[in-house]
């Protein structure tokens, strides 16, 4: 059966593109459309859709109430259409605490360009959505023309010849589910654990208002990373949105840096460049995680830092919204261990005081 979506958007423009956008694809179908809540909880009942796709700005009742009070009467699979605006950016991020699985941008000037150029993520996060907490992630093709996609080879090569260094430090991956994940992570790690980069795929505007969040709810401090700072113990940096993070050295000392390569993956920032770099310039110093997200970016970039020393942590099934790139590093053989979310912090803790790896559950 096709994923039924219902569309709730108080734009009629907004509306027909993307009714005509899903209609397009063979497992989807459009079974309503909604201008505000109160509309949309009527048509909830009686249509019983699969998957809503809510906008955060509305009027009568805003997504964000809405959202709250489906997540306590009805839980469903929510994808939020956020503009890339600031004070979106804050709501989107507190929707993703209240239940919804992930947000596309919804574009301010030329809207219809914007809709048609986001088409391909915009259903794969509805397919996505539709499967999510599921025990497996049916992939189904797509009608959408599907760019090339380039391996972190575009923006740093792979080198064997790695300086040495005694400094652990921690790089995690993320994407689909990844913002309550990392937050998950953060907030149990010692206000003295190494210093942590992340790669979370998410826009520009979003990425500066994650890090003030987690930075409130951390021991560690959390920020935007910068180019060319020093990665200290205690923090951790966040990858800026469209512009990829990358570990480096100046001398003894890890330092931050940031290219504005070409998309890995189909994604800036890129979990497989993150990785490669921990791989080229930290090696058996590191560790690696990698959690629930959609697709297989960071498979490659984990089994590169294992087959350089470093120790491999992957999101179990269980925890993930979804499991694909945790199960596409497994399959590759990048993975040491498979751990539920709530125990990661304690294995990191414990791999950075010495203690070794377990055998893989898979």
């Amino acid at each position: 059966m096709p994923c039924k979506v219902l569309i709730i958007d108080d734009s009629a423009l907004i509306r027909n593109l993307l009714s005509t956008l899903i209609d397009a694809q063979p497992d989807m179908t459009v079974v309503g459309t909604a201008a505000d809540p109160y509309i949309a909880r009527e048509r909830i009942k009686a249509l019983n859709p699969d998957v809503l796709t809510l906008d955060v700005e509305m009027p009568r009742m805003d997504g964000l109430s809405f959202l709250e009070k489906l997540m306590r009467l009805r839980p469903m699979p929510v994808v939020m259409v956020s503009s890339l605006t600031e004070r979106s950016s804050e709501t989107t991020l507190r929707a993703l605490e209240l239940g919804a699985v992930d947000y596309v941008s919804k574009p301010k000037i030329d809207i219809i360009n914007g809709i048609n150029e986001s088409g391909q993520e915009i259903v794969e996060k509805i397919r996505a959505a539709s499967g999510a907490r599921l025990k497996s992630l049916v992939r189904k093709p797509v009608l959408l023309q599907v760019e090339k996609k380039l391996t972190a080879d575009v923006v740093l090569p792979s080198i064997s010849n790695r300086l040495q260094s005694t400094e652990k430090v921690v790089i995690v991956g993320a994407s689909t589910g990844g913002t309550e994940a990392i937050r998950e992570v953060l907030v149990s790690m010692p206000a003295d654990a190494p210093g942590i980069l992340i790669t979370q795929h998410m826009p520009a505007a979003f990425t500066s208002a994650f890090a003030r969040r987690l930075d409130g709810l951390c021991r560690i401090a959390v920020k935007e990373a910068q180019d060319g700072e020093r990665v200290l113990p205690g923090h951790a940096y966040i990858a800026p949105g469209d512009r990829h993070l990358l570990l480096d050295r100046s001398g003894a000392n890890y330092i931050t840096k940031l290219a504005d390569g070409p998309p890995v993956c189909r994604h800036r920032p890129s979990v497989d460049v993150l990785f490669r770099s921990a791989a080229n310039c930290a090696g058996k110093n590191a560790i690696g995680v990698i959690l629930t997200g959609m697709g297989d970016d960071g498979a490659t970039g984990m089994l590169e830092m294992k087959q350089a020393g470093a120790c491999t942590l992957a999101q179990d099934e269980e925890s993930c919204v979804v499991f694909g790139m945790p199960k596409e590093a497994i399959i590759r053989g990048g993975v040491d261990e498979v751990v539920t979310l709530s125990a990661i912090p304690e294995r990191i803790v414990a791999l950075v005081s010495g203690q070794g790896m377990r055998a893989i559950r898979v």
